[in-house]
């Protein structure tokens, strides 16, 4: 990992955070993308892929849990990393940041539930069930 202009540059997968560890900052991706893997039962998948301007790992400044997911970067990426004490100063400087990040998280659980819901059907379907 090295210091860029902004942010920090990862190597192509370099791990940003890992499954399972403590959490307490959230990265924005300045530029290139990063994968998002959860772990279970020995079995890595692929959530998803983040792209330049998302916020990743942002669960961690909200909730004092481990990390939900690794995240490793596609190629090279830059990110800049905001730690909880910093996001609260931008969110008493400019409240709108704050409607973003939930805006960003509202549009993920919904897609999650479109992909759960076209599971269920597949699977249905798969076992001869209508419905």
């Amino acid at each position: 990992m090295t210091t860029g202009a902004l942010g920090k540059v990862f190597k192509d997968g370099e791990i940003l955070v890992r499954q399972g560890d403590a959490g307490d900052a959230m990265f924005v991706i300045q530029q290139g993308r990063a994968e998002i893997l959860v772990e279970r039962d020995g079995v890595e998948t692929r959530v998803r892929i983040a792209g330049e301007g998302e916020i990743i790992g942002e669960m961690a400044v909200f909730e004092r849990e481990t990390r939900s997911a690794t995240v490793r970067a596609l190629g090279e990426m830059r990110a800049l990393t905001i730690d909880k004490r910093n996001f609260m100063r931008q969110i008493a400087e400019d409240p709108s940041v704050a409607f973003r990040i939930v805006q960003s998280m509202s549009s993920r659980i919904r897609e999650l539930s479109n992909q759960i819901a076209e599971l269920r059907g597949t699977n249905a379907n798969a076992a001869g069930d209508p419905g």
